[in-house]
């Protein structure tokens, strides 16, 4: 379930993010309204999954799938390009990500 509560997390704080595009500066009052009311919900299910993950792991977690996929967002949406060097990174974001979830609980 603490997963299911991450992944909800990260739904969540996407949507979030391209609504902060859209609110440009928060002078439209629409996306504005729910770019907030995403970003409460999204730091609540990550509040909730940490009742059973551990903090590293999940911030890790939800950060880097927030990167990549909002890179991808950026895109697809907003056609803005990304650099090799820059997918490099993404790469490299994923590796971690992996290493944390198999082998960052110290036991």
């Amino acid at each position: 379930m603490a997963y299911v509560l991450l992944g909800a997390a990260i739904a969540l704080e996407l949507v979030a993010t391209t609504l902060l595009k859209y609110t440009e500066g928060f002078t439209k009052l629409f996306p504005t309204l729910g770019c907030i009311g995403l970003y409460i919900l999204c730091f609540y299910c990550l509040s909730r999954s940490l009742l059973r993950l551990n903090l590293g792991i999940a911030y890790a977690t939800w950060s880097g799938v927030g990167i990549i996929a909002t890179t991808i967002i950026s895109a697809v949406v907003f056609r803005q390009g990304v650099s090799a060097v820059g997918l490099v990174g993404i790469v490299l974001i994923v590796v971690g990500c992996i290493l944390l979830n198999l082998y960052g609980n110290a036991h």
